[in-house]
């Protein structure tokens, strides 16, 4: 099959390993990974976009998995074995197409977050994205007179979870350090929500001083506990605890070195 060629969307049954191209290292063109997920290139650009995140969060290199190309004026990607897998990962599992390409990689790697993944990459995502809003946080409740940046968080955490966090930490049998990392999606995007929204706060409302500050990072706290048992029907101090990040990124770290694996497994075959 020549590069060029695409899979027909109609097919009952697309083998992803046919269109497999060659040039020193494997590689899919991101048109066909498009057209076996059912998904149109806009929703397929954000999609990569994505995955690149994610690889970015996971503490991997990604360049040499998705390189960009303009193909006819479009953009088109030649995506590595592992790209795919995080590019299947990301996308919508509520499609029928994707639900079965996650399915495929599942079998494929038979790691233990192997049915898990998509979950456990947004984890990794929204965990990223924690970090960043809270570097953003930082010196905004600074420079607003927040001297005692700690008991500030910990205001927050009085509102969110009714508790400090030594206290959530003791809850859970958990170090304090720890807790972020063994938080599930909706626990870490209640956290990434009360961030974000307490930065705006003080920016919109010129808040000033430590006690006012953290009595406004305990309201926005209250809010989302609020929305949290409204959605979830639990109390956020009571949402299960997960297998700790680190863990999820060694795993995912490990699967790309399965996926490696695999295709230097092949080209030693095909050259025999």
């Amino acid at each position: 099959m020549s590069t060029d060629q695409v899979p027909d969307s109609g097919q009952q049954h697309i083998d992803f390993e046919d269109f497999r191209q060659e040039n020193g290292a494997p590689y899919w063109w991101g048109s066909d990974l498009m057209v076996m997920l059912g998904v149109d290139h806009a929703e397929f650009r954000k999609v990569v976009s994505k995955a690149i995140k994610a690889f970015m969060a996971a503490g991997m290199e990604w360049t040499e998995d998705f390189r960009s190309y303009d193909r006819d004026g479009t953009t088109d990607w030649k995506l590595s074995r592992t790209a795919c897998y995080m590019t299947v990962m990301n996308a919508d599992s509520s499609l029928q197409q994707v639900a079965k390409a996650q399915l495929y990689f599942a079998k494929m790697t038979e790691s233990f977050l192997a049915l898990e993944a998509p979950d456990e990459i947004e984890r990794i995502l929204i965990r990223y994205e924690l970090g960043e809003a809270n570097k953003s946080l930082a010196p905004t409740a600074r420079k607003a007179g927040v001297n005692d940046f700690a008991r500030f968080v910990n205001a927050g955490y009085k509102g969110l979870y009714n508790m400090y966090n030594h206290q959530l930490a003791k809850k859970r049998g958990i170090e304090s350090k720890r807790l972020i990392d063994h938080m599930g999606r909706t626990e870490l995007a209640a956290n990434l929500f009360r961030t974000t929204v307490t930065e705006e706060k003080i920016r919109n409302e010129k808040i000033e001083g430590q006690i006012r500050l953290e009595q406004a990072h305990t309201e926005v706290g209250r809010d989302v506990r609020e929305m949290i048992q409204r959605s979830t029907g639990r109390n956020p101090e009571d949402l299960p605890v997960q297998t700790e990040l680190p863990k999820v990124k060694k795993a995912l770290k490990a699967t790309n070195k399965t996926l490696k694996a695999q295709d230097s497994s092949k080209r030693t075959k095909g050259d025999e």
